[in-house]
């Protein structure tokens, strides 16, 4: 019982109130409170139990799945929930299900790209659970570059239907989740045409499943694509495989909110501006973001209380051995990506604005910032991402030898978290993206094109292209016009040095390629910026208590000053510092973790994590850890007998030394 102590201790070291960054951390009290809730509800509820999820079949696993969807569903009507309160409960199920791809693309698919009439139709039936859909658009054979996709959706003016057809092998739809199995509808993407012309890729709602016997319809084959990476993890999912045989469908099922064909086969632009579809991709790529940063916390959660019971070491005259946590090869791991989940936090926070505003440009037509929401939101999805993966697996590491077991909740936490990189936009593709439109931005300030938003900053290029960085001693590395000025001028002067390059080129897209590499890192770097400078901003606004806002400031300056020493070689090579401030920016870093230190795990505890969300037995909040790791060891199911099946069979001769005549 000795770790219940290590916590115990640890929390009163914390130099501010918890209650207060548990709301700063929620982003209000009301969120803190309506998310508390919930996470109870699903941490009280037996149905939704986890512990023996690694253990199941597929089947098994699959069933089990069904059986929480069914009663997650259940508990949101005799509990009257809110569209918000049962995403939240969802969420804390921590299963992935085909309930997310119903509520998470189909519906916002419908309600981004369908008419008026489309959404009075099919929404009602969705909300109520009466069709379950998901979002076909990856193939076999194409993924990232949606443009090539085979689907093809012929229209037929004889029967007013289109004709939705696979016409090869790797047209196969491939990969949507709640395909396999359960849903019943889709909307999938498909290369329309009309009298012979191709008019790109557009979306239609197909029934691929009876609402009666739930088979599939004829012309239809459809099921799962089989086991995928991690041993519980994604396999809950039913992620499918989907061809069509000329499967006709009315012409009111192809989404028209942008584009329409008449009845007598004419492809008709509406008056809705196409560039609404991108609120949608907004909307999706903000949530990926603030999942992140959740993703981030569990796993930092984890590995920060584990390395307050876990000691090693550095025993003097018999006393306890050294806190693994106050190694400072361990805080120089973990602590900037502590850091990481609070500016990933605010970030995520930050485009929930960026989405409402954009929202409300679209419907007055003001499409005037949209190209670098659209850049700053496929950046951030990015990089957050990547980042997130490689934390996760670095918290493993550092929870040592233990961290390898399932019941430390990180492997399965990996293995589920890793597909983020590539769904949505697979994330170098992502930069690429960003790149090309740092690109076009230089290349108009010859033109007097002021940019906009998070790329403001390269409208200052004559100045950050000169200016010079002034740290003279280590604590200046703590001023945040310091700080935001390295970035600026770091990310304004590798984005410049691509553009001089790619000007060499005679062919742009020659010059693209060639440069890819260098045009990722220059994206990086925007990136980078915008979540420094949004974490700096998020210091300006009314935060609860000075303690708070004195830790958060820590946490800032601790992941502003980690990148900028993980990222030296780029600071330095651009002249925006000299190697003397970067040693200086490493010596300030250094105290800024002996002031982490203390508050390390009430830091964690501001995630006001369960233990039943975040499945650890290291990252438990009493911190008994040995005792349930000895306990745990003993469910396992090659533990039910004291001697293994196959004993007599295989183990046995090996003993007896009879091997060449055992009957194997």
């Amino acid at each position: 019982m000795e770790a219940l102590d290590y916590h115990a201790e640890e929390r009163r070291k914390a130099e501010f109130n918890l209650e207060e960054m548990k709301i700063v951390w929620a982003g209000s009290r009301r969120n803190y409170e309506l998310s508390d809730r919930m996470a109870r509800i699903v941490a009280s509820d037996p149905v939704f139990r986890k512990d023996n999820r690694t253990m199941l079949t597929r089947k098994d696993l699959f069933k089990d799945t069904l059986r929480k969807a069914a009663h997650a569903w259940k508990r949101i009507i005799d509990l009257h929930l809110s569209e918000e309160e049962s995403n939240m409960l969802r969420s804390y199920v921590d299963q992935p299900a085909f309930t997310d791809l119903h509520w998470g693309m189909f519906i916002p698919a419908i309600k981004g790209q369908g008419t008026n009439e489309q959404q009075e139709k099919w929404l009602p039936m969705a909300y109520k659970m009466q069709i379950i859909g998901c979002y076909a658009q990856t193939e076999l054979g194409h993924g990232s570059n949606v443009q090539g996709l085979e689907t093809t959706a012929t229209f037929d003016p004889q029967t007013d239907e289109f004709d939705i057809h696979s016409p090869t092998l790797t047209s196969s739809k491939w990969w949507p989740g709640g395909l396999g199995k359960v849903s019943t509808h889709a909307v999938v993407y498909a290369r329309l045409i009309t009298s012979g012309q191709d008019h790109g890729v557009h979306g239609f709602i197909v029934q691929l499943r009876s609402l009666d016997d739930h088979l599939p319809l004829p012309g239809i084959t459809v099921g799962d694509i089989g086991m995928k990476f991690g041993s519980g993890a994604y396999n809950s999912m039913d992620n499918g495989l989907l061809r069509f045989d000329h499967v006709r469908i009315p012409r009111n099922q192809m989404l028209m909110r942008v584009s329409q064909v008449t009845k007598e086969g004419k492809f008709v632009q509406s008056d809705v501006p196409r560039q609404l579809v991108y609120g949608t991709m907004v909307y999706v790529r903000q949530t990926i973001v603030s999942d992140a940063s959740c993703a981030l916390a569990r796993a930092v959660c984890i590995a920060t209380r584990y390395s307050a019971v876990r000691r090693q070491f550095g025993s003097q005259n018999g006393g306890p051995e050294t806190q693994v946590i106050d190694y400072k090869t361990q805080q120089s791991r973990l602590f900037p990506l502590l850091a990481s989940a609070y500016a990933f936090r605010f970030v995520g926070e930050w485009l929930k604005w960026l989405y409402t505003d954009v929202t409300q440009r679209l419907q007055a037509n003001d499409f005037s910032t949209l190209p670098e929401s659209h850049a700053c939101t496929a950046g951030l999805k990015s990089m957050t991402t990547s980042v997130t993966a490689d934390a996760i697996e670095e918290c493993r590491k550092l929870c040592g030898g233990h961290g390898y077991l399932s019941n430390s909740g990180l492997p399965e936490l990996f293995a589920v978290y890793i597909p983020t990189c590539t769904y949505e936009g697979d994330n170098v593709v992502l930069l690429l993206q960003v790149a090309r439109f740092l690109m076009k931005t230089v290349s108009q300030l010859g033109l007097g094109k002021k940019p906009v938003g998070t790329t403001a900053y390269i409208g200052r290029a004559e100045h950050l292209m000169q200016c010079c960085c002034e740290v003279e001693k280590a604590e200046d590395w703590l001023k945040p016009s310091v700080i935001l000025e390295a970035f600026e001028a770091r990310a304004v002067r590798m984005s410049v040095t691509c553009a001089k390059s790619l000007a060499k080129f005679s062919n742009p897209e020659d010059g693209f390629a060639e440069l890819s590499a260098d045009l990722l890192e220059a994206a990086l770097a925007h990136c980078q910026l915008i979540v420094v400078s949004k974490f700096l901003e998020k210091l300006q606004k009314d935060i609860p208590g000075k303690e708070v806002k004195r830790q958060l400031e820590i946490l800032c300056n601790v992941y502003a000053l980690h990148l900028l020493h993980k990222h030296l070689g780029d600071f330095v090579a651009t002249g925006c510092i000299t190697p003397k401030q970067g040693a200086l920016a490493n010596e300030q870093l250094r105290l800024l973790f002996a002031q982490v230190r203390p508050n390390a795990i009430a830091l964690v505890d501001a995630f006001n994590y369960t233990d039943h969300y975040l499945g650890s037995i290291l990252g438990c909040y009493d911190g008994n850890v040995y005792q349930k790791l000895y306990q745990d060891a003993w469910k396992d199911p090659l533990n039910d007998t004291v001697v293994p099946d196959g004993y007599l069979e295989y183990i046995r001769p090996i003993l007896k030394q009879h091997i060449r005549t055992a009957r194997l």
